[in-house]
Order: C-alpha cells, then structure tokens, then sequence
C-alpha cells in the first residue's frame, strides 16, 4: 500500500549527524518507492552550523522542508512545533525519528510494513537492549519506567523512544493538547489508541555528542511524574494525617502520664506535641490544597 509519509525530525547543534542522516534515509526512501515521503526538520535553536545546512535542503529536494525555532526551546517544543507545520503538508502518516541514527531508519521501514499488515494506529519503536549506555544511566530508566507506570496509571514501556509512526487523527489528537510541560511518552501513552511496538538492539550514536545530561534526564523524569500523576500530593496529604495521629496519641499520652503521675517538665511535652499537631494539621492542608490545584489542571 502506498503511504504518504511526514518524517518530523528534531534538530539541536547537529551539523555532523545531518549529512549521514539524510544519505541513510533517501536510501530507505528509494527502496520504498512506492510512498512519498516529506521531511520535516525543527532546528531548535542551534549555535553550529545546523540551521545553514537545513536551509540548503530544499533546494536539493523539495520533499524537505525546516521550521527554525527563535531559540533552544528543548526537544519536547520542537517535536510539537514539528508535528503542527507536518500535519499542514496533507500526508497521512507520520513518525518522529532522532537525527543521530539512534533511531535505525531500517526499522522505520518495518514500521511502515507492519502499518500495512494492520489496523494499528500507532506502530513504535523501543529498545530491547541498553548495550553499551552507561550501567547506572540504565538502572535509573528501568526504575523510572516502573515508578511512572505504578504512580501515572499510564503504560510506559520501558526502553520506549519518542521514535513512531502514527496515523493522522492520532497526530491531531496530540497536538490538540495544550501543555506548555510537555512529557511526550505519558501524552502518546495517555491518548490512548491501538499501539504496537517493535524492539531493536541499542545503537549508538557516531555522530556528535548527546544533549541530555544526567541532571537534564532526572529534571525530565521528574516533570514526567508530576504531570501524569496526582500521587505525590496524595502522599502529603496521608503523611500530614499520620503525623497528627501520632501528636494526638502523645497528647493523650501526656494527660494521662500527669494526673497518674504528676508533669516533672511542666509544659514542655504539651508543647512540642501541640506543635506537631499544627505541623501536621498545616501539612495536611496542603495537601488538600494542592490534590484541587491537581483538578484543575486536569479540567
């Protein structure tokens, strides 16, 4: 079945990985060249000489197009800047691929088979294997994948890329959605649709170095957490009640100890046990506070 295809590809600081990018995929184009294929690339802000080479494309093949970003808006931006100028060129299907061929464009040709042998709406890519990442760099993504799935309610699979192919009204689904914090593995999770995965070996890059720093990765996670999941503001809530449970049983425990036996440090246990309670009480209360603010948001 003839596709028409839209490859949005986000781009930062990836002068060295584009030439190697471009000759890999027009060769995966031409032995299916029963689809058209258009390309488009976000360069998100980039100080090399990125921006040059992607404004020399189109002149080479007018199947490549290039959204330049004002500056370094990060990769989430630049995928939905990618996706809404994408979904204005008509085509039908579409796939978000990493420029550094991490993301192996043989396996994007699978996608596209496996579109045709279906009815999926979503055909993606994970990792089967973190060969070769760093040892601690693959504990924490397997602890994250289980922390988000067991807090977020959502499916994260783990190893899951941002690399996919999806069918049109998916696309419009997810660029319908608003957010500015943008977790794009829980958002294609949270839409739902019929998804089917394909696994590949881990690839590094060749080209370049990555941009996501340890810090970066963990300030992501985190944002992945707090948008896809209330429980954290459950948790304070449960720990501000537990903590004037426990300042009720010693203040209970106090008023009995004195008339029994007399209060040999007058005031001072009253005291720290109705401080807890406060504590405890104001705790609660943000708690509270904080599961509406969660409503909101989610409204």
């Amino acid at each position: 079945m003839a596709h028409s295809l839209c490859i949005v590809v986000p781009c930062y600081n990836e002068e060295e990985s584009l030439p190697p990018y471009c000759e890999a995929m027009e060769k995966i184009a031409a032995e299916n060249d029963g689809a058209s294929w258009n390309f488009v690339f976000v360069d998100d802000g980039s100080a090399d000489g990125t921006l040059e080479f992607l404004q020399q494309l189109p002149e080479r093949n007018p199947h490549y197009h290039y959204v330049s970003l004002s500056r370094n808006f990060g990769k989430e931006a630049a995928m939905l800047a990618g996706l809404e100028y994408a979904l204005e060129l008509g085509d039908d299907l579409f796939a978000l691929m990493d420029v550094d061929l991490q993301d192996p464009p043989e396996v994007l040709a699978q996608m596209l088979q496996r579109m045709d042998a279906s009815t999926c709406d979503v055909v993606a890519g994970y990792r089967a294997t973190r060969e070769g990442e760093p040892p601690i760099r693959s504990w924490f993504a397997h602890r994250f994948s289980r922390l988000m799935n067991k807090m977020s309610g959502l499916e994260v699979r783990d190893g899951a890329r941002d690399f996919r192919v999806m069918r049109r009204y998916v696309v419009e689904t997810i660029v319908a959605m608003p957010e500015r914090t943008r977790f794009s593995k829980g958002i294609f999770s949270w839409v739902g649709f019929d998804t089917e995965w394909i696994g590949y070996e881990n690839v590094e890059r060749e080209h370049g170095e990555t941009h996501w720093s340890f810090w970066q990765l963990t300030r992501y996670a985190i944002d992945g957490i707090v948008d896809f999941s209330s429980l954290p503001l459950e948790a304070i809530s449960l720990a501000g009640l537990f903590v004037c449970f426990l300042a009720l049983l010693f203040l209970i425990f106090i008023v009995v100890r004195a008339l029994i036996f007399g209060d040999p440090v007058a005031g001072w246990p009253s005291l720290v046990c109705i401080i807890t309670l406060l504590a405890g009480m104001q705790l609660f209360g943000m708690g509270v506070l904080g599961l509406y603010l969660s409503k909101v948001y989610t409204e």
